[in-house]
């Protein structure tokens, strides 16, 4: 077997590579685009997943990270659905 160099530990402060971008944090992210009708969204979103599911059933998928982006978007949109119900009852209350 041939010999390892011993790999030497990175400094707290080591500079980032060329061509790498330094890690973000999750609140950094840019928040998604406001959604004119959520529900309309949603129902793309759905039927979209449903296809991505059959093609991938059938084994006709080619991209399967899609199945992971638009089950991501679905939850936003749910999630953005829930902050505007919250926003509307916490207004009439007040």
């Amino acid at each position: 077997m041939a010999e390892r160099k011993p790999r030497q530990p990175r400094s707290k402060g080591a500079a980032v590579g060329a061509g790498e971008k330094p890690a973000r944090g999750r609140r950094e992210k840019k928040a998604p685009a406001p959604v004119a009708n959520p529900e309309v969204r949603l129902h793309e979103l759905r039927e979209e997943m449903f296809k991505l599911r059959f093609q991938f059933a059938t084994r006709h998928l080619t991209n399967t990270a899609r199945i992971r982006t638009v089950r991501r978007d679905i939850a936003r949109v749910m999630t953005l659905q829930h902050q505007q119900e919250l926003l509307a009852t916490t207004g009439r209350k007040s």
